[in-house]
Parts: C-alpha cells; structure tokens; sequence
C-alpha cells in the first residue's frame, strides 16, 4: 500500500470520485498549474486539465461560493476550494441561505457542494485562526475536521457524496506530516462518526485536527504518570457523535474537551452542555475546557506557543481534573 501524506490522500480521494461521476469538477484559486496553495491540488491539473471540469478561478470567494451552488442546485458535485479559513467569511451569504435546501423544499433541491480550506498554527506561520466552530450554527452544513491521512481519504469522498454542503477543514500542520499506509481499494469513511484513537480509563480527552495529535502526545506522558487517558478524535464537529463521547465519559467520568477554536462559543461548549445534559450522573469531575482565549491569534511564535493548547498544557489539565478525585475514583452509578 503507498504511504501518502494527509493532502495526496485527499487528492487522491478527489480524483477517484472524479473518475467515478462525471458530474464532479474543481474549483478554486490557483489549483491549475501551480497546483493549489501549499499543493492542494498537486497533479490535478496535469491529469484532468484538458477536460474543463478543473477551474482555475480568480480572486472572488463569493463568486466561487455562488456559482458552485448555482452548479449544484443543476445536478453538479462541485468541490471548490477558498485558501484559508479567514476568507471563508467571505462567502456565508449562500451557506447562510442555502445549507439548509435539502429539508427546506423536501428534497427536491439539493447542494452537494464540498468546501475545502485549510486552517490552523503552522510552519508556514500565517492564517491561523480557525473558524470551524463558525459553521456549526448554521443548520443543514456538515463540518468535518480529520486528522490522520486514512481518515482524511475516506472523509472526502463521502462528503463528494453527500446531498448536503461539506465544510472540509484541513490543518495545515498536518497537511504535509506524516505518511500513512492507504489501501488501494475503495473504502469511506462516514461523516459524523468519532473515532476512540486511545483506549483509557482514567479520564476521556475529546479533541479534533492538530489537538489530537497533541492529545496523543500528552496521553503518553500521562500514562507514565499512572494515568490512562482515552483520547477521541471527533473527525466531524458537525454532527457531532453524541453516543460514543457519551459511551466513553460514561466509562471514564471525567472529560477533557481540547480545541484550537477559540473557547467562547468554540465546539468544546457544545460537548460540554451535551455532558451536562445527558450524562451529569456519569461524571465525577466538572468537564474541563482547554482552548485558546477570546483574542486574536499573535503572531509572534512565543505568544503563539502560549496561546495554543499544546501537550504541556493537556497533561496539565488532565492531571488537575484527575487530581481532583485521584484516579482510583469510580464512576457514579446511574
């Protein structure tokens, strides 16, 4: 099997359904020659660019947005993609109006459209904020986050398939980091489904993108500390699994919610009143919210560190939440 990165699965995920249904076609800035920003189209255009279903539009992300929707709403599957996550701002008149067309005229229209952009603190040191938690108020939308090269695949060509709009958020400091094995046959991986990437006793951490690699990381350090921390990678903040944060908390008692969308009004609110309300029995322990706070993101690399939740600051947080009860705490009977 080849080993790829997250952005050549992606793009392979991207030429299969291409390939698959002639309706698909790309759009976005630079994707043609230059191979998209930071390669997110590498070798698009050489293979398909003679077919006129790759776009290589101008500076305009509401032209782009408007017409993708005008295409899907005529029976395309666009997949366009607006750079960086700031600039998706830019475009929420027809997400704020149409997201929702599927349920509005009971399925006789529909807006297969996939958005691609990329967020998040990075190398490349620019564009980092993260606006996927802006997306997750608007009815309708699917919001998917991967976090590893299989998942990333798998997510794509199930959100090219999907009747309804995909927000497709890819990290770009995971972009181009470490290879994994992908199978050469066809698989999908389903939106709105997490993934227990840790199994663990003690306390659940919940995170998505780059956090859950840091999530990982610190889970590490924890257990040679004597604490077994689950880690989950949501995949998709939109719709969010309920039932398997629910399942795991319910197992552990304690949970850490990790995001590098900013706390206030950031996905980890939305995990945290889902707990309260549905699992408050199960908890031994308050949840915990670790995100950045209500500020710009800074620039300099040192203010950066200290703002991002990074593996210290979660081993931190789990070992206070932990501490709070000592880890030999059992779980409340419901």
């Amino acid at each position: 099997m080849p080993r790829l990165t997250m952005v050549e699965a992606i793009v392979q995920g991207l030429c299969e359904e291409f390939d698959r249904d002639p309706n698909v076609f790309f759009m976005g800035q630079d994707i043609g020659p230059l191979g998209g920003p930071l390669q997110s189209f590498k070798g698009v255009w050489e293979k398909y660019g003679s077919t006129g279903r790759v776009i290589d539009a101008p500076i305009s992300e509401e032209v782009i947005t408007a017409a993708c929707f005008g295409a899907a709403l005529r029976g395309k599957r666009p997949v366009f993609e607006l750079m960086f996550s700031e600039f998706t701002t830019l475009a929420m008149g027809p997400f704020a109006s149409d997201a929702g067309i599927y349920y509005k005229t009971d399925g006789i229209l529909r807006a297969p459209v996939v958005m691609r952009t990329k967020y998040g603190v990075s190398p490349h040191r620019g564009h980092q904020e993260d606006f996927t938690s802006l997306f997750t108020h608007l009815p309708g939308l699917k919001v998917v986050v991967p976090t590893t090269p299989y998942d990333a695949k798998g997510l794509i060509k199930s959100a090219v398939r999907d009747d309804n709009p995909v927000i497709f958020c890819e990290h770009m400091s995971l972009m181009h980091g470490r290879r994994e094995e992908i199978p050469e046959t066809e698989y999908l991986v389903p939106i709105g489904v997490a993934d227990i990437k840790r199994q663990g006793k003690d306390l659940t951490i919940i995170a998505a993108g780059l956090m859950v690699k840091r999530a990982l990381s610190a889970a590490d350090e924890l257990a040679d500390r004597g604490i077994e921390a689950e880690v989950i990678d949501l995949r998709t903040v939109l719709p969010l699994d309920t039932e398997l944060i629910l399942q795991s908390v319910a197992k552990t008692g304690r949970a850490l919610v990790v995001h590098e969308a900013w706390r206030t009004g950031g996905f980890g609110a939305e995990v945290a009143a889902v707990l309260a309300e549905r699992a408050f029995d199960r908890l031994i322990a308050p949840v915990v919210r670790l995100a950045p706070p209500h500020l710009p993101v800074p620039y300099s690399l040192t203010l950066e560190n200290a703002f991002i939740p990074g593996e210290a600051a979660i081993v931190d947080a789990a070992v206070k939440l932990v501490g709070k009860t000592g880890v030999r705490a059992s779980v409340r009977s419901g």
